[in-house]
């Protein structure tokens, strides 16, 4: 497989892997609408959608869409709404979960239920996000932008390790991962230099595989292999990273936020560590941003 460079290469390589099963939790905003109309007209997914179905038809409707496409299962309540997706997806009669109108925090509370829930013991409920950047030659995966606050080593680790599964879904082999702080020197001062550089040594010494991994580094000699030689840093990302893990949810979120807003930069994200992949978009988010999650999503999934 030829890695996947741009987000609507998703949509082709998709051409070739199963339709997938999506349960949408409260399907009944306008954006989730059209965008999961949108996956299921380009054969990548069958909806099953929860929610009040007089809603979800009204605003199907208003937004062109023949709801009759869907497959909607009624429920008005939304935590019973929301508690139904995720059964589906437990009882693996879906393969993805989405957000639609419905709380973060419900949705991320009914995951990570210990009985009925998604979330395997011992792994760590992240939110890798790949971006196309027209500035950048190739896709960057980042995380963690989204649900992690502080991550510590161990987080870090898995997260690495999530980011480095999506890279290989997208057919890229032996990804480039860059481990960030705000410098490439270990500074006890700073704890993300000292996270980096252990991880970067356990990548040598073979613990984490599937990678080139170093750090620290910061994000100018992740990306741009000018800024290394002027460096005169040696170092296997050298300028051409695939994956950006970064120190805290402040630092990854502005990057983000950055590169959506400033940069026109495009994003298909997701939740991961759960048994499926689960979408978790911002009502900001476009309708485009939510279709390429979507994709994203039915790519990874198992």
């Amino acid at each position: 497989m030829e890695p996947i460079r741009k987000l609507e290469g998703i949509i082709s390589h998709l051409k070739n892997i199963r339709t997938r099963k999506l349960a949408v939790a409260v399907g009944e905003d306008k954006h989730t609408i059209g965008a999961v109309a949108r996956a299921v007209k380009a054969g990548i997914v069958h909806a099953i959608m929860t929610g009040h179905k007089d809603k979800i038809a009204e605003v199907a409707e208003k937004k062109g869409v023949d709801p009759s496409i869907f497959e909607i299962i009624h429920e008005p309540d939304e935590d019973k709404a929301i508690a139904k997706s995720v059964e589906l997806v437990h009882n693996k009669e879906a393969d993805i979960l989405m957000k639609g109108l419905c709380s973060s925090a419900k949705y991320i509370r009914a995951i990570l239920d210990k009985e009925k829930g998604l979330l395997p013991p011992k792994e760590v409920l992240s939110h890798v996000t790949v971006i196309e950047v027209p500035t950048y030659p190739k896709l960057l995966i980042v995380s963690d932008v989204a649900v992690l606050l502080s991550p510590d080593l161990k987080q870090k680790i898995k997260i690495l390790g999530y980011c480095v599964n999506v890279a290989h879904r997208l057919g890229i082999e032996e990804p480039r991962a860059a481990i960030l702080s705000a410098v490439e020197k270990v500074n006890p001062k700073m704890q993300s230099t000292i996270d980096a550089a252990i991880i970067a040594k356990m990548a040598e010494r073979g613990q984490i595989k599937g990678a080139i991994v170093d750090g620290p580094l910061a994000l100018d000699v992740a990306v741009s292999k000018e800024c290394v030689d002027i460096k005169h840093l040696k170092s296997g990302v050298d300028g051409a990273a695939d994956i950006l893990i970064f120190p805290n949810i402040e630092a990854g979120n502005i990057f983000y936020k950055s590169i959506t807003q400033l940069a026109n930069g495009s994003i298909g994200a997701l939740v991961t560590g759960a048994t499926a992949p689960c979408i978790l978009t911002s009502r900001a988010d476009s309708d485009d941003s939510k279709f390429y999650s979507i994709a994203l999503a039915a790519a990874v999934a198992e």
